[in-house]
């Protein structure tokens, strides 16, 4: 059989659920063909999603009741034919999906790779799954785009809507349920396509100023090198020339030094011979001291020669030959020490510009180093009575909260937090913020009393049956310094971590959501860092709190 025959064939009898050969073939209603497990299969899902419409995959034809499906004998008939000639439908090993890839939604058993996700549908489809998108008109104005794991993203993780509309005052995308519940009343705009449009032109702007940035440094980077190379080139010079001076030097040192120790050998040769010539003299005077007869000692005595005066006029002194070489040497290096440092010490850089040129985009700033600085980026921070536990009262503006013995009346909410006494603000934090908490005012060093002060993502749990789940820093969504009358501790993901610094009534927090920097200050007369956290924010913060013992508080500090 040619292979467009067995292409053709392949289209023909293969299942479009499954992508297989049709095994048990059964026709439904509208004319389409499935494996009979398959088209079973996709219904009950249908049924499990609460659809009951009993769609055919292809053409999306519904059916009021479930048909009755039965065997087509003639398309049987024909799959077994066309097994004989031992041609496979299943496609070829790269075109199914990998752990990396994304895999078709649609596809049993072996998935193919997806060919495009739809936003509208949060589904990815493999070519033969995606070709309803291309025929059938209802699915015209579905979104494509290109195989993404993300696609779940696009659902509010409280409603499971796909969320289509943007809060510019929380800064987040939001589904309708939202718009009408815990967003409303904020500025939202009905499509995310609009807010993406206006921050599609900051980033275009971003971008250039970066790029010009890039250019300007990379002209830095090359004026860098070439001063490099004049370094090594000046350097290199430097040592050479050294050696040079070094080595005469050395070679004058050893001409001395063989010079002076010939001079010593020859007169050390002279006096050893002196010696010499002395022991004969005396081992003569010994025998001629020893001669008893009178007349021979008197008339050998008549015959000795004087002795001669000696050679040796020797000093004895200090030796100090090269000690001022050496003593020069280290003066000169001394010296070219000072040279060096005063030289590196003054060297101008007017030719290179090495200072930061802003720009901007979401870049990391430099945290602010005093107080002053810090009030800069000061938010006004108030608290969310909807997400306040029915223990804790909120004063009046909603800025301070007091654990208290008897419950609040407080309306049901789904935000309210219902295990733990905690409460987080109103306000969603991005970009560079910084807030100040006073907890417990002035009995901050009594007996007794923990406070919490803390940061979380909104979608942090409210009500939980586990008793680690919603608490700040028990949990991956929060971060929280512990305050206790004598001590601190953070937490984070239920990791408890120790940290040292003057206890404070005041707690100063700063954080840079887009550098992922969040910091805890203790203020008083000064400011002093208690700890910071480098990590990713992938969401908006939001301030909070949380008390332990009956009658303390914490307030949210008026800074501006």
């Amino acid at each position: 059989m040619s292979q467009l025959g067995v292409q053709l064939y392949r289209e023909t009898f293969s299942c479009s659920i499954c992508l297989d050969l049709l095994k048990d073939p059964v026709t439904v209603p509208c004319g389409h063909s499935y494996c009979k497990d398959c088209i079973k299969t996709h219904w009950d899902a249908e049924d499990r999603n609460g659809l009951s419409t009993n769609s055919c995959p292809q053409c999306r034809q519904t059916f009021d009741t479930r048909p009755v499906l039965v065997k087509n004998t003639m398309l049987a008939d024909l799959v077994e034919e066309l097994k004989k000639t031992g041609v496979q439908a299943a496609p070829a090993d790269h075109c199914y999906a990998g752990p990396e890839d994304v895999a078709c939604d649609f596809c049993t058993g072996r998935k193919l790779k997806a060919f495009k996700s739809c936003l509208v549908c949060v589904a990815s489809y493999c070519e033969k799954h995606l070709q309803p998108h291309y025929e059938l008109p209802v699915f015209k104005k579905h979104k494509l785009v290109e195989p993404s794991k993300k696609l779940q993203e696009n659902l509010c993780p409280r409603h499971n809507e796909v969320m289509k509309i943007f809060c510019r005052t929380d800064q987040q995308s939001i589904c309708y349920l939202c718009s009408m519940d815990e967003h409303k009343g904020h500025n939202t705009v009905s499509a995310a396509a609009a807010e993406r449009t206006e921050r599609q032109t900051e980033l275009e702007g971003s971008r250039l100023n970066i790029q010009q940035r890039i250019t300007d440094v990379e002209k830095d980077v090359k004026l860098l090198q070439l001063e490099v190379e004049a370094i090594n080139g000046s350097a290199d010079k430097a040592v050479e020339h050294s050696e040079k001076t070094f080595a005469e030097m050395i070679r004058q040192v050893r001409s001395k030094q063989k010079t002076e120790v010939s001079r010593v050998r020859d007169l050390q040769e002279k006096l050893e011979q002196e010696i010499a010539e002395l022991k004969r003299r005396d081992a003569e005077l010994k025998t001629l001291a020893q001669n008893e007869d009178h007349n021979q000692f008197l008339q050998d005595y008549r015959s000795l020669s004087p002795l001669s005066e000696s050679t040796s006029s020797i000093n004895i002194r200090p030796l100090r030959y090269f000690e001022d070489v050496t003593a020069a040497v280290s003066e000169a290096r001394e010296k070219l020490q000072d040279v060096l440092r005063e030289t590196w010490t003054n060297i101008s850089w007017t030719n290179i510009s090495l200072t930061e040129t802003p720009v901007d985009v979401s870049l990391p700033q430099p945290e602010p180093k005093t107080r002053a600085d810090f009030l800069r980026y000061s938010r006004d921070i108030t608290l969310d009575p909807n997400t306040a536990h029915t223990l804790m009262l909120l004063s009046k503006g909603n800025r301070k909260a007091t654990l208290m013995t008897k419950s609040k009346s407080y309306p049901n909410h789904p935000d309210r937090f219902t295990n733990w006494p905690q409460v987080l603000s109103k306000e969603s934090l991005t970009g560079c913020c910084y807030w100040e908490v006073k907890w417990r005012g002035p009995a901050v060093l009594r007996e007794g009393g923990v406070v919490n002060i803390a940061v979380s993502y909104k979608n942090i749990i409210r009500a939980c049956s586990n008793s680690k789940e919603g608490g700040f820093g028990l949990n991956d969504k929060s971060w929280a310094l512990e305050c206790a009358p004598d001590s601190y501790s953070f937490s984070h993901n239920d990791v408890r971590t120790p940290v040292s610094g003057p206890v404070s009534s005041r707690i100063g927090v700063y954080l840079d959501h887009s550098a992922g920097v969040l910091s805890f200050y203790s203020v008083s007369g000064t400011m002093t860092l208690l700890h910071r956290v480098q990590t990713t924010f992938t969401q908006p913060l939001h301030a909070g709190v949380y008390i332990w013992e009956m009658g303390d508080s914490a307030e949210f500090s008026k800074l501006k």
